[in-house]
């Protein structure tokens, strides 16, 4: 599977929202990532749907959703037009994860579920993970950028890559939070081939995010 670095834009300029994703343009094996908060499933509340439509106007950079509502299932029903290369919902969020998916797989190119810190892998069924596109570990409480790296992340992709291998399944295994150049190299050894990192590559000036990105590879 390709290394896949997934800028998240909730750490970018947001006055100049555009201008900031243009840095990115024709950079292969790159995701926008786009951090959806509701101030219910998550405190932090972050941009909405309307938002997110003028965003996929502007870019033709795949962009990467990633759910933290308590409704996913509103939010893929009014996004399904978008043309998002990827959406994530939060295993936590809905008491049936694979119908949702089974109802939305018609009308996204991939489809992804997201596990808590403190939510194991073992929850994840074997028919859950032989349907998902993506599995997202998150390595940090979601909610807030800038956190730091939970160490216990590392053992949860090494498990999702050994249950990827025993059920032949395609699942991508994302990581999300405190993504860093000092701690790249565990977290690909570790299986990770998706990275999520927002405060690394956007706290310096634009002329460094590229950098930033290949850093990461």
């Amino acid at each position: 599977m390709s290394n896949l670095v997934s800028p998240s834009i909730l750490s970018c300029d947001f006055l100049n929202i555009e201008t900031e994703i243009k840095h990115f343009n024709n950079v292969e094996n790159l995701w926008l990532h786009l951090d959806i908060m509701d101030g219910h499933f998550v405190p932090n509340l972050t941009f909405g749907i309307p938002i997110i439509e003028q965003i996929c106007k502007k870019t033709n950079i795949p962009l990467d959703a990633h759910l933290m509502v308590l409704n996913p299932e509103f939010h893929m029903e009014e996004m399904k037009e978008f043309g998002l290369e990827n959406i994530t919902f939060h295993f936590e969020a809905t008491n049936d994860p694979l119908k949702l998916i089974k109802k939305f797989r018609g009308s996204y190119k991939s489809i992804g579920i997201s596990i808590k810190p403190n939510t194991p892998t073992s929850s994840l069924s074997d028919e859950l993970l032989k349907e998902v596109d993506l599995v997202l570990v998150m390595s940090v409480e979601p909610g807030f950028g800038g956190q730091s790296f939970m160490e216990n992340s590392l053992e949860k992709c090494q498990l999702l890559v050994e249950k990827r291998q025993e059920l032949s399944a395609h699942f991508q295994i994302q990581i999300d939070g405190g993504i860093s150049d000092k701690n790249v190299k565990i977290v690909r050894d570790a299986g990770a081939d998706n990275l999520v990192a927002g405060s690394y590559i956007f706290k310096n000036s634009p002329s460094e995010y590229l950098n930033k990105v290949n850093s990461l590879r």
